[in-house]
């Protein structure tokens, strides 16, 4: 299996970037939108922002247009993750946002199954769904994913893998 990871561009001002602590130092490349009818599967990972995908993320799948129009991305494997700064802060909100724009593509939806026992965890905060793995980070951003919660996303990103090998042999 081979895996690209790649970030949206950003969309404020370098400015504002900084003055709202945006992480800058980012070294992955920025995706195209030609970039991906080249994959057999897709994993978006956007920020929720007020119960949605942050608008950066919004902004890179509304230019898909065309891709849309071509179906080029019919029967690929689709998923996602996100975080959130609080506990009820719009995860599953986001995550069904994301795989409502991923089956208008015609993508075959792979999320985190309950196959993966970590999300029905009570003993600690555990960010995650049946719609893809999520973390908490705090309102300051200074809560980093547990180790079960970057478990359950292994798992997913296993799963989207597995399902995309056996229907792209």
């Amino acid at each position: 299996v081979t895996v690209d990871i790649k970030r949206v561009a950003e969309t404020v001002s370098d400015e504002l970037a900084k003055a709202s602590g945006y992480k800058l130092d980012q070294t992955a490349p920025i995706a195209t939108v030609p970039d991906l009818e080249h994959y057999d599967a897709v994993i978006v990972g956007a920020g929720t922002r007020y119960g949605t995908a942050a608008a950066q993320m919004r902004n890179f799948w509304d230019q898909t247009g065309g891709s849309w129009v071509k179906g080029q991305l019919v029967g690929k494997v689709g998923s996602a993750f996100t975080s959130t700064a609080t506990q009820h802060g719009g995860q599953e909100t986001t995550l069904i946002g994301l795989i409502q724009t991923l089956l208008h593509h015609g993508m075959l939806i792979a999320g985190l199954p309950y196959a993966w026992q970590g999300q029905q965890r009570i003993d600690e905060i555990t960010g995650g769904s049946p719609y893809g793995a999520t973390t908490i980070t705090g309102g300051d951003g200074s809560r980093q994913p547990s180790e079960n919660e970057l478990e359950g996303a292994r798992f997913q990103g296993r799963y989207v893998a597995e399902t995309a090998r056996k229907l792209h042999p």
